[in-house]
């Protein structure tokens, strides 16, 4: 491990987790997190099995633990509607394929802290995010009580949108979340109320517009038009659009 006061700084690389950093990134977690992670997580990170992850090592090690993993980030992408946050994005477009990325776990082992590895790993998950074209944010939670992470991710310019209650249930005991989103590929913040308000009058006013329009084809229009079947109450096309239209008990052939 790097020595803190050594005034050498290591050379950090990123590359993709992989199966080798198995039991480096248990041991990880089981050191920095108050939870406790099943093994099939881990396996399914190793192997990219519905997770994408990234590592950091220390190249500049010269001993043979220079591709072992010292930090860490592992997503998973999610369709947007099936978020905690779809509402979020309801103003900025009617597609039904929008995703986002979802930062499962993020840690440095402690002796490499404060060296930027943390915020190199969130840079490449927001890159890769961006890199999607239907991806419209990065987002997490926080468990209420860790501020170190909180400042961490306000620092990275990601936007606190909310506190969830007891979301967490840890040791018999329930802590809120913040949940925190970074927006790409112009997704953005729930709309300010002046331009719900904006939003609402220019809808409004094109409804009406549309409504006239129709109440004034219809007036041009309607007598040489439709024409009534005597036999039933059933409005019928012209001649020109040959039909049958069924009426309560009657067929007219038009």
């Amino acid at each position: 491990m790097l020595d803190p006061r050594s005034e050498i700084y290591p050379t950090i690389e990123y590359r993709p987790i992989q199966p080798s950093d198995l039991e480096a990134l248990e041991k990880i977690h089981l050191a920095l997190f108050p939870i406790r992670y099943e093994r099939e997580f881990f396996l399914n990170v190793v192997s990219g099995h519905g997770i994408v992850s990234w590592g950091a090592v220390d190249t500049s090690r010269s001993d043979d633990r220079r591709d072992e993993i010292i930090g860490f980030v592992t997503t998973r992408m999610i369709a947007a509607k099936d978020s905690e946050i779809e509402d979020l994005f309801r103003y900025n477009s009617s597609r039904k394929d929008l995703t986002l990325v979802y930062i499962l776990t993020l840690g440095v082992v402690d002796s490499y802290r404060n060296l930027g590895i943390a915020s190199s790993l969130v840079r490449e998950v927001v890159k890769y995010a961006a890199s999607i074209s239907n991806c419209r944010g990065v987002y997490l939670h926080v468990i209420s009580y860790n501020q170190p992470a909180i400042s961490f991710y306000k620092k990275m310019l990601f936007k606190l949108v909310r506190r969830l209650p007891m979301f967490y249930y840890i040791r018999g005991q329930h802590y809120d979340s913040y949940l925190f989103v970074y927006y790409v590929n112009g997704g953005r913040s729930p709309c300010s109320p002046l331009e719900i308000v904006t939003s609402f009058v220019v809808d409004f006013r094109a409804f009406v517009k549309m409504l006239v329009a129709k109440f004034w084809s219809k007036e041009d229009h309607c007598g040489p038009r439709w024409a009534r079947c005597q036999e039933s109450n059933t409005l019928l096309a012209p001649q020109s659009n040959k039909r049958i239209i069924s009426g309560d008990s009657t067929r007219c052939h038009v």
